[in-house]
């Protein structure tokens, strides 16, 4: 692969609508921590268009409670490796440190995540 985009990590989880901006001021942050250690860009987004399927969907793929918004995200990077190096220092950054499952604004149970390899880029 060519592209400077080589490679993608990509999570989706449930927010609470009361606990929106709180979300987004901590991703906001995390965000800034992930680029300041290399990530290419570092995109969240909040559903719009997200119907629940019959077999399955991204509100039922994060069992969304009816007060949740489901959120979209994803940072590349130039490899796997560059990947893996971004991500230990971001999990070593103390910005980071007070970050407990117990005081995140989402139920982290319920999210899920993973790297990718693009199959195509146009």
């Amino acid at each position: 692969m060519t592209s400077k985009r080589a490679y993608v990590d990509g999570f989706v989880l449930p927010v609470p609508r009361a606990k929106l901006e709180e979300y987004r001021a901590m991703a906001q942050m995390c965000g800034a921590i992930w680029k300041e250690h290399g990530a290419l860009d570092y995109v969240e987004c909040v559903a719009d268009d997200v119907q629940s399927g019959e077999v399955t969907s991204f509100p039922q793929s994060v069992h969304l409670k009816e007060d949740e918004v489901v959120i979209f995200a994803w940072a590349s990077y130039e490899s796997r490796e560059h990947r893996d190096a971004v991500n230990e220092k971001v999990m070593n950054d103390p910005r980071l440190a007070d970050m407990k499952p117990e005081t995140m604004p989402f139920d982290g149970k319920r999210m899920f995540w993973g790297g990718f390899k693009p199959l195509i880029q146009l």
